[in-house]
């Protein structure tokens, strides 16, 4: 297949980014990654520091299954208009500064509690952070959906890039700095998690800056519900007609549209791929502050290199990789990120071999960017590619849920995985987490001539 911008220069595609509106992005991104400082890297190491174990720490991790059903409420944040925050600032921001008010919440609740001798209750407030964050995700993801218009498919892998390299910037640079302060005496976790909210406070002063998208949504809304409210009353004329039609085009339609525009079957195997592509990360990624602080590394170690290192690493692959994305397709991107993500795995099996060698350690970190760098991007354009702009919320999300599913919710057993079923062996749990990717890069290879013509079709308005 020829793909169309493959005779794209370096200075044509970069001068995308001179775009305003990707800033916005970009900043956002931030706002999505940082989250999983709070109840994820973080709080690992907490727990870790607090004597619990690895199956424990492991399993507090089911709290970020809230990412992996959040589609269920997705179509609420496509129609429902906020008292109060929907005049001030539209649609998609409304929703991000209302959750992000929950997560800022959440964890200066957390940074005055007693972790060991609260542990439901830390529990109770990292799963009130975690729907929150799921939530301000789905209005992230369909603001930089409706952000760029129809006709500027061209620029969505630049906006993916963006989106990458602002989560990367949240999770990894910011979420470096509470592993420095931990290592200062005077400071304890609870004082890092102050310092969390103070963070929290400024990301909400962005959503302040931020320009609310132009969007149609509300016009094509009106016109299904007054096709179904057409439709009910030749049956019966009730009150109730009304808001089943609304109750239809909210929860039904989203999903009946992405099914009716793929055809069941594709449909089906799409949702497939999403969900096997990066379960075998997911599974490494959950328990990697555990096996660098078991291994021997510090928690400045930690920072420098997992946070530090991985985020700028990240970055700057991000922009090469969604250039490979604008120039050769997608789909090749999504197959060259498969490979590169087992052999980041497998990076990581000889560190457990070797003990805390810091030069393979940065060896690995460096294959884990560039790994970061294009699945991300693929797979956000990628999803990106699937949604209906009508239903962009719901349908990001229903597709993103899958990928976090593997991601969040199955990952939490992977302390289980260690402990009881390679007895405490790292080397060969990563060897695993290696081979997990190969049964996605089957399915990707088999269904390729279909996300072929999706990409085409994609791209053709423009």
């Amino acid at each position: 297949m020829c793909i169309r911008d493959s005779t794209l220069s370096f200075s044509e595609y970069f001068s995308y980014f001179k775009d305003k509106r990707l800033i916005n992005v970009f900043i956002f991104g931030i706002s999505s990654g940082f989250p999983w400082v709070l109840i994820g890297s973080v709080m690992s190491a907490w727990l870790k520091d607090e004597g619990l174990s690895r199956s424990m720490i492991g399993l507090f991790g089911i709290v970020f299954g809230a990412y992996s059903i959040n589609f269920l409420w997705s179509p609420l944040i496509d129609r429902t208009k906020l008292p109060i925050l929907y005049k001030w600032l539209g649609q998609r921001r409304s929703w991000i500064l209302f959750c992000q008010s929950f997560m800022f919440l959440g964890t200066l609740l957390l940074a005055g509690l007693d972790l060991k001798a609260n542990l439901a209750i830390a529990a109770a407030l990292c799963l009130l952070i975690a729907i929150a964050s799921a939530t301000q995700d789905i209005a992230i993801d369909a603001f930089r959906i409706d952000t760029l218009s129809e006709s500027e498919s061209h620029k969505a892998t630049a906006a993916a890039a963006m989106a990458t390299s602002g989560w990367w910037t949240g999770y990894a640079l910011l979420g470096a700095i509470p592993f420095y302060m931990a290592d200062i005496p005077s400071l304890g976790w609870p004082q890092v998690y102050y310092f969390l909210a103070a963070v929290i406070l400024v990301l909400m002063g962005g959503v302040l800056f931020a320009k609310e998208p132009a969007s149609n949504r509300e016009a094509v809304h009106e016109e299904l519900e007054r096709v179904y409210i057409e439709k009910l009353a030749t049956i019966n004329q009730t009150p109730l007609n009304k808001v089943v039609a609304w109750l239809v085009v909210t929860v039904i339609d989203p999903f009946r549209t992405f099914f009716a525009k793929n055809g069941v079957k594709t449909a089906l195997a799409l949702l497939a791929f999403i969900f096997l592509f990066k379960i075998g990360e997911a599974f490494l990624g959950r328990m990697s502050i555990v096996f660098y602080k078991e291994i021997g590394f510090s928690n400045s170690d930690i920072a420098t290199f997992s946070k530090v290192g991985t985020a700028v690493l990240t970055i700057a692959f991000t922009f090469v990789g969604s250039l490979f994305n604008q120039k050769y397709g997608i789909v090749k991107g999504l197959f060259v990120s498969g490979v590169a993500m087992a052999a980041s795995n497998l990076a990581f099996s000889a560190i457990a071999l070797v003990g805390p060698n810091l030069g393979l350690y940065a060896f690995a970190i460096v294959i884990d960017g560039f790994t970061q760098a294009w699945s991300l991007v693929a797979m956000v354009a990628f999803i990106s590619m699937l949604c209906d702009r009508a239903f962009s919320a719901t349908h990001y999300a229903l597709l993103a849920s899958l990928g976090n599913l593997g991601r969040t919710l199955l990952s939490s057993y992977s302390g289980v995985v260690i402990d009881d079923w390679l007895m405490g062996n790292w080397s060969l749990f990563f060897v695993l987490t290696a081979l997990m990717v190969l049964p996605s890069l089957l399915f990707l290879y088999a269904i390729r001539h279909k996300l072929y013509e999706l990409e085409k079709n994609y791209h053709s308005s423009y």
